[in-house]
This record gives structure tokens, C-alpha cells and sequence, in this order.
């Protein structure tokens, strides 16, 4: 949008109209009618919401980092605790079930106590869950180590459904949709070094103590990064800036909060056929994404014995490539508006990679794998920014933060139902029907996503505040539309 650096300051205080030139941030500004006064609402833009956007990637980061610190060398930690294949499963599926029954309350305390609070409960349990995990480096503490994960995983369900809220808070209309995929990127960013580093960090070693030293290491570098980025989120993270960066915000502010209610938003969204496919559709592609993440290590070493770290660089090709995917997904977005269509397309190729990666898993190449794990996650992670938008499209103008929670609560649960049965159907009749397995589902999502009907109201309400829109002097202008964001906004339902 062209900002200029400048300190991000409020000495300016709100202006109406055109700022002087005192103001060192550039203003967004068009006349919408404030319904009670008449008078015009100016939007602005601050340089801090990098700032905030980065702060947040990099939490969200070392979160999503522990998520599959323990599953990528699976291996290494069965060994190391004396414990079964399922029990370490289970350290990567804690986050998926945590977030469950957790999500509905999360999401309300986000709607009533903002950004803040929540970024700053998510960090604090992040950072003890870290802590926990270093007290656990010894055999006989697997116990330790699942409760330094379970608080991690419970920091998670804070961390999630934040990217939509965030952008629509923060970022003007024509750049939430980038804003969100920064806000994916960080937590792609997070597992891609989960897979790298793990197995590095931690070599497939005899010697016990040897090893809980290794182990005791990789827990004390991410218990330090996760302190660090905590007391920067204490001191730096900023609930919202004092004037709103697009008119969707402005309205919002001028709701009051009694003509929200959570209950009835959830069940508003519960009624909404075309969201409710979507939430399947969502839940059935990101949760085969989880199961093939926690089971890699897993298809890797039966076909590769001792490739521990080609594993952990496999999944980070996969996450590397989804990333990119995300980003020119969310441009994309911005750039077009065809939701639908980027969403199903993206679907199908997916589906096409899944079956590319399963038939040629067993080829003996590793340099086939690392290519077709590539196309996989620049396809099936490269959708779940897809997903997030599409649902604020269908849903305005409820709560992103409870459209993206029932999104991501279908993940986990098909997350958990996909790793269960896949590595059940590994054990017994080898990976490619695991794989197989999958990609029937990611066929049964592909046919939903067709299904969805594309009513798009975050658009229409776009159009309904560009005819709305008076210039300062009273006459209808063409102005640049920023009516709604495609984050929607907590405060946005109707009566």
C-alpha cells in the first residue's frame, strides 16, 4: 500500500478527511456515512502491522515446530523411551485432539478479549510447555515429555484461528488475503523446520546417555526461542491500532457488542449448507496433510532403512513447497476474487499428487520422492490459506475467528481418525495402501468442494458499500472499495 517508515505512533490521534503534514503514516481515507452522525470515516494503514503479522508467524513457528519434533524420528524416540510406535503417535496427535473440545471457548475468549490476551496466553503456554520438555530428557520421563506436549498442543488452539482475525484487524482489504498466508507461512515455516532439524539434531545413536544428551539439546534451543519471542510479545504486541485500517473495521468498531452473540453465531454457521460442505472438504484434505507428516518418518525408513535425515528433508521439501503455494495462493486471491475455482483446482491437484506420491514411493529413487513429495505439499499445503478465505467468503459477516475454528476443529478430527487408520493399514498391508487409503478421501473432498455453491457475500457486501460511499463534499464517488475485508470481523452480525 505504500507506506512510508515511520515511527508507529498515535500522537496524531484520529483525523476526518485529509491528514496534514504532520502525519507521517499514509491515510487510506474515502466518506462512508457513520449511521448515527453523518460524518466520514478515515482508514489508515500502519507500518507496525508488519511488525504485528511477524510477531505472530514467529509463535505460531515454534509451535508448530514441537508439533513434529517428536513424529520425524520416530525411531529415535521409541528407542530412547522404551515406548511403542502408537505412543509417540500420540505426541504429534495430542495437538490434534487438544484442540477439539478446546477450540469453542478459545474462540469466544478471542471475540470478547481481542488479540492481545490471546497472543499472550498462546505464549505462555508454549513457552512452559518447552520448559517441561526439558525436565523430560531422561528414558524414564515419557510421561514428562507428553505433558510438556499437551501444553503445547493446548497453546495451539490460541495460535490457529488467529491469521484471519489478525489481517482483518490490522491490514487493509486488498492485502488480507496476503496477510493471512503470512500468518500460514509462519506455521508451515514452524513444521518445515521440524522435519530439517530434529533428525539433526538428534543422530540414531547406541548410547543412551549420549543421546539424552542430543535429545536434551534440541529441547533447550526451542525452550530459549520460545522465552525470546515471548518477551517480545509482552513488550511489542499490540491489540489494534487506534484508527482502522479499512471501512469493514470502522463499521465493526461502531457495533456495539450486545448485537453480538457466540451462540448464535455458531449456529448460523451450523445452518450454512455451503460452509459446512467447505468444513468437510477443509477437514478432509488438511487432515490427510497431518497424517502424512506424523507417519513420514514412518513410509520413509520402511522403504529407505537408516534415512532418518532424508526423511526429515523430505518433509521439509513438502512444507517448503506448500509455503510457496500458500503465498501465490493468497496473491492470487487478492488479484482475482475466484474462490471456487482456485479452491476446487487446488483440490484436484492434490489428489493427483497424493496418487503420484503413492505409487512412486517404493521405486527405490529417493530424488523421486523428494520431487513428487514436492508437487504433494505445493498443492495440499498450499490450500489451507484456500480454505480460511473461502469460508469468510461464504460466511460474512460472522466471526472469522469461529468460521476458521469449525475449520480447523474438522482437521484435527479427521487428522486423528487418518493417523490411526493409516498406520494400522501400514502395519498390515504395507504403505502404499496406507496411501491409498488416503487418496480415496481426497477424492471424497474433491467431489464436495465441486458441490459447494459460491455465494460469496463478502463480495456482494462490497458492492453494497461502494454504492453507499459519499465523498467528504456529499456527492457519490468512485472510490476504492474497502468495505469488508476477507477476514470478516467479530463484530459484524447482523441483528
Amino acid at each position: 500500500m505504500g507506506d512510508r517508515c515511520a515511527p508507529d505512533t498515535m500522537e496524531n490521534g484520529p483525523h476526518m478527511g485529509v491528514i496534514g503534514p504532520a502525519a507521517v503514516d499514509p491515510i487510506e481515507h474515502s466518506g462512508i456515512i457513520n449511521r448515527e452522525n453523518g460524518s466520514g470515516v478515515t482508514t489508515r494503514l500502519y507500518m507496525r502491522r508488519w511488525l504485528i503479522v511477524f510477531l505472530f508467524s514467529s509463535y505460531s513457528l515454534v509451535n508448530a515446530y514441537q508439533w513434529i519434533q517428536y513424529a520425524i524420528i520416530s525411531n529415535i524416540i521409541m528407542k530412547f523411551y522404551n515406548v511403542e510406535a502408537f505412543a509417540v503417535d500420540w505426541l504429534s496427535m495430542v495437538y490434534m485432539l487438544t484442540y477439539i473440545p478446546f477450540i469453542f471457548p478459545v474462540t469466544w475468549l478471542l471475540d470478547i478479549k481481542g488479540l492481545r490476551v490471546t497472543a499472550l496466553i498462546a505464549n505462555a503456554l508454549n513457552c512452559a510447555g518447552t520448559w517441561i520438555k526439558v525436565a523430560s530428557a531422561k528414558p524414564s520421563l515419557f510421561w514428562v515429555t507428553m505433558l510438556g506436549q499437551f501444553m503445547s498442543s493446548f497453546a495451539q488452539v490460541f495460535i490457529l484461528g488467529m491469521p484471519s482475525r489478525l489481517a482483518s484487524v490490522w491490514f487493509g482489504a486488498n492485502e488480507v488475503s496476503t496477510a493471512c498466508s503470512i500468518g500460514v507461512f509462519g506455521n508451515q515455516l514452524g513444521i518445515a523446520i521440524g522435519f530439517l532439524v530434529p533428525p539433526i539434531l538428534v543422530p540414531n545413536v547406541d548410547d543412551m546417555d549420549e543421546l539424552a544428551h542430543h535429545i536434551s539439546i534440541m529441547f533447550y534451543i526451542s525452550a530459549g526461542v520460545a522465552t525470546a519471542i515471548f518477551v517480545l510479545v509482552v513488550i511489542v504486541f499490540q491489540e489494534k491500532p487506534e484508527i482502522p485500517p479499512s471501512q469493514a473495521q470502522a463499521q465493526a468498531r461502531n457495533m456495539q457488542p450486545d448485537e453480538y452473540s457466540y451462540t448464535a453465531s455458531i449456529f448460523s454457521l451450523l445452518r450454512n449448507k455451503p460452509f459446512m460442505l467447505l468444513v468437510i472438504s477443509y477437514g478432509l484434505n488438511v487432515g490427510c496433510f497431518y497424517a502424512i507428516s506424523t507417519l513420514l518418518n514412518r513410509m520413509i525408513i520402511e522403504h529407505y532403512p537408516g534415512e532418518e535425515v532424508n526423511a526429515g528433508r523430505i518433509g521439509l521439501t513438502i512444507v517448503i513447497a506448500g509455503m510457496a503455494g500458500s503465498l501465490i495462493c493468497g496473491v492470487w486471491l487478492d488479484k482475482t476474487k475466484t474462490y471456487k475455482q482456485t479452491t476446487l483446482a487446488v483440490y484436484i491437484l492434490s489428489l493427483i499428487g497424493m496418487l503420484v506420491y503413492a505409487f512412486t514411493l517404493n521405486l527405490g529413487h529417493l530424488w523421486v520422492v523428494f520431487v513428487t513429495a514436492g508437487v504433494l505439499g505445493f498443492f495440499m499445503t498450499g490450500y489451507l490459506p484456500l480454505g480460511f478465505e473461502y469460508a469468510v467468503e461464504l460466511t460474512y459477516p460472522e466471526s472469522e475467528g469461529t468460521s476458521s475454528g469449525l475449520l480447523n476443529c474438522s482437521a484435527q478430527i479427521f487428522g486423528i481418525i487418518f493417523t490411526i487408520a493409516q498406520g494400522k493399514i501400514m502395519d498390515k498391508w504395507g504403505t502404499l495402501a496406507g496411501n491409498i487409503f488416503l487418496c480415496i478421501f481426497l477424492l471424497i473432498g474433491t467431489v464436495l468442494t465441486g458441490f459447494i455453491k459460491s455465494d460469496l457475500r463478502r463480495q456482494k457486501a462490497n458492492q453494497q458499500v461502494e454504492v453507499q460511499t459519499v465523498s467528504p463534499a456529499g456527492s457519490l464517488s468512485s472510490v476504492q472499495d474497502y468495505g469488508a475485508t476477507s477476514c470478516g470481523s467479530p463484530w459484524q452480525r447482523q441483528s
